[in-house]
């Protein structure tokens, strides 16, 4: 049903756009689950979910109007903002990866009989059985998530406790003082990089009258998702003979364009322009 749209697109078949839809709706890292699950499954060739990876692993609305815009920034229409771009950047580095490596040509005769294989199996008689896996896989996944989370805290809280970070933001602020970007978001920047909920806490909480700089950087790492995010997906990814390349990649211009993107919004449209 969603062929039309996916392969002039995103140069996928229509099954891709499960892990599309998927991934926005759920978060990190449920994109890159799925498209794993079709590598695993035969559905999808490896140059298509490799490209399914390169924009289906996003975050999610709850995330970013609910925790990013209604509880750091105390501001519903940022958080329908920073999801609006999100969204847009995540469509616009779909587009760009669709010349991801070339299909091989051998693929169509074998994902067909696979997917016919999976729509047999998966019936009433053996439901118990699938809700059963659908349960334990989400469970494994929260789990996942958490323990990411957890560790990458305890190693934020070891680099500031060593002095690392400090060190860092001293190499950093003669770039940010030339720039003319207030210093106070170095800290929040790096320990956005390694792990976004810390970072975006603490870019929302500097104090700025030009609140379209936290907005920004917010998005950047909303999109980029950070080292924590990174390594959910890569352990995901390592189960398959998938590359993380394409990946990486897509993260990065994600951040980019949805920064990008953001800017655009507030500069070109005074209702989104939060500047006290």
């Amino acid at each position: 049903m969603f062929h039309g749209f996916m392969k002039p697109v995103f140069n996928v078949r229509g099954d891709g756009a499960f892990a599309f839809i998927m991934g926005i709706i759920s978060g990190y890292p449920m994109g890159a689950k799925i498209a794993c699950n079709f590598r695993q499954n035969n559905i999808c060739s490896k140059e298509e979910c490799e490209r399914l990876l390169s924009f289906t692993n996003n975050s999610g609305p709850l995330f970013i109007i609910g925790t990013v815009g209604i509880l750091s920034f105390k501001n519903t229409s940022i958080g329908i903002l920073l999801f609006f771009t999100h969204l847009l950047a995540c469509i616009s580095v779909g587009f760009i990866f669709r010349y991801w490596k070339k299909d091989k040509q051998t693929f169509n005769k074998a994902s067909s009989s696979s997917s016919q294989q999976a729509k047999k199996t998966a019936s009433f008689s053996n439901l118990g059985e699938i809700l059963a896996e659908s349960i334990t896989s989400s469970i494994s996944t929260i789990l996942l998530i958490g323990g990411f989370v957890v560790i990458f805290s305890s190693i934020i809280s070891i680099l500031k406790a060593s002095g690392i970070f400090n060190s860092f933001t001293l190499l950093l602020t003669p770039f940010f003082t030339f720039l003319h970007i207030d210093t106070s978001f170095i800290q929040g920047i790096l320990t956005g990089f390694l792990e976004i909920t810390n970072g975006i806490s603490l870019i929302s909480s500097i104090a700025c009258k030009k609140l379209s700089l936290n907005i920004i950087f917010t998005a950047f790492l909303l999109g980029f998702g950070g080292i924590s995010i990174l390594l959910q997906v890569w352990s995901i990814v390592s189960k398959t003979d998938l590359s993380i390349k394409p990946y990486v990649l897509g993260k990065l211009l994600h951040g980019t364009l949805a920064a990008f993107y953001t800017y655009l919004f507030m500069t070109f449209f005074p209702f989104w322009n939060f500047d006290l």
